[in-house]
């Protein structure tokens, strides 16, 4: 087998060898054909996959998260945008994804996958609980430095890989989780799940926020060597041309002089989809509102119209696009990637004026509502269309191009991995955003 080459060769699903070797910093190489691993790592019968370290200049990087399945949101656009920016920006780097999947497997394509549970009525989302296999596989891989999405398996065998292999583990914090439990359990859930919160990301080399709220929050968790660093949008796929209202309309059976509000996403708790639909129920005539992904079986109004995820992003921007104004209803959002491709798709956006998406929509491009409540929606969202929607519109499309760009966020990252690598950025680095 070459030096720095991750493959499989197996027989009848065994594992045969998995092995990584390498001429770099420690010159470690980790035996798996020992028992311990063949125990821990097994390959897709038959796959005869192969990954290969490119030689050069540049460094390996290991994305690492629980929140990626075939329905999943922001954090997988975001892992998805930045894979594509880097094989064409960065080739230099080797980008390795490692998220949960049915089997512990290596893809070709420089996709790890480590066997977890599937949860019941979650979307496709997997539940890791192998704290021991998911290090084991983040240790084979020999990285550079890590980025974790969160702080629960994934993250804590990031920490304790990193640890072990002496390089730097980044902490995105994608999630604000002390939130979320409040929300799902009750306020008595906040404080302990704020402080498990706040001890895991106290432990990284360096914690990413993607807004000002976000970075708030962490720096009252008593994480100091902190950034801010707003995420972006495509700006050639989520784009005003892509749309055809018209033939949207006569697809769904809606009249011409419709005004159609658009969310997409999934039919999660925080989203506040109830009130979505409790606003537009107030105004009635002539607002619809179109659910993309948000319970396409459920039966939420006469004045909703729900349609399944979509998972060709094509189609996602051009649905967007068709549409007439975004609307958003989740003021602990950290960031809302729905906001930015709704902008780009040249549409104004109705949201909270808290939170993440409270950073991104101002009176120049949407309405920032007084409150997320059915009554406080429903003014913001008859004040949007008292006013020239048109030009918010263009203007949206502006900020979008202007502002929010994928090259400003990757750009800013991958310099900060090279400088973490390098041992420069252990302390607070100047906020961005």
């Amino acid at each position: 087998m070459p030096p720095d080459t991750l493959s499989h060769r197996g027989e009848t699903g065994a594992l045969k060898s998995l092995t990584i070797s390498r001429e770099r910093r420690t010159g470690r190489v980790f035996d798996t054909t020992a028992p311990r691993y063949a125990n821990l790592i097994r390959l897709d019968p038959g796959a005869a996959h192969a990954m290969t370290v490119p030689q050069g200049g540049g460094f390996h990087l290991i994305d690492t998260t629980m929140m990626y399945a075939p329905q999943s949101g922001g954090v997988k656009r975001y892992l998805t945008a930045k894979r594509a920016w880097l094989a064409k920006r960065r080739p230099d780097v080797r980008h390795t994804l490692v998220t949960p999947g049915a089997r512990t497997r290596a893809e070709g394509d420089g996709h790890v996958t480590v066997s977890a549970t599937r949860l019941p009525f979650g979307n496709g989302y997997r539940m890791p609980a192998n704290l021991t296999k998911w290090e084991t596989v983040l240790r084979l891989l020999e990285p550079d430095v890590i980025e974790a999405g969160d702080v629960f398996v994934p993250g804590h065998a990031a920490l304790d890989a990193g640890q072990t292999l002496g390089v730097p583990v980044v902490g995105f914090c994608h999630t604000d989780a002390a939130a979320l439990a409040a929300l799902h359990f009750g306020e008595w859930a906040e404080a302990p799940t704020f402080n498990f919160w706040a001890q895991a990301y106290q432990r990284f080399d360096h914690v990413v926020a993607p807004s000002r709220h976000m970075a708030a929050r962490l720096a009252d968790a008593g994480v100091h060597r902190l950034s801010i660093q707003q995420l972006g949008v495509d700006t050639d796929l989520f784009h005003p041309a892509r749309g055809d209202r018209a033939r949207l309309l006569k697809r769904l059976n809606l009249p011409d002089e419709t005004r159609l509000l658009v969310f997409a996403g999934r039919p999660a708790r925080e989203k506040n989809i109830d009130s979505m639909v409790a606003a537009v129920e107030r105004l009635g005539a002539p607002y619809k509102l179109l659910l993309v992904g948000a319970g396409k079986d459920v039966s939420w109004s006469p004045r909703v119209v729900s349609l399944d995820f979509e998972r060709d992003p094509v189609k996602l921007a051009a649905l967007l696009a068709s549409c007439d104004a975004a609307l958003h209803a989740n003021e602990n959002e950290i960031f809302g990637l729905f906001v930015l491709e709704a902008m780009a798709a040249g549409l104004p956006v109705i949201g909270s004026r808290r939170g993440g998406v409270g950073e991104l929509i101002d009176a120049q491009v949407g309405q920032p509502a007084q409150n997320v409540e059915p009554g406080g929606l429903a003014e913001a969202i008859e004040a949007l269309f008292a006013r020239d929607v048109a030009a918010i519109s263009a203007a949206a499309r502006r900020r979008a191009e202007t502002r929010h760009g994928w090259d400003a966020t990757f750009e800013a990252l991958t310099r900060l991995y090279a400088a973490l690598i390098a041992g420069r950025a252990r302390e607070t680095l100047p906020l961005t955003a």
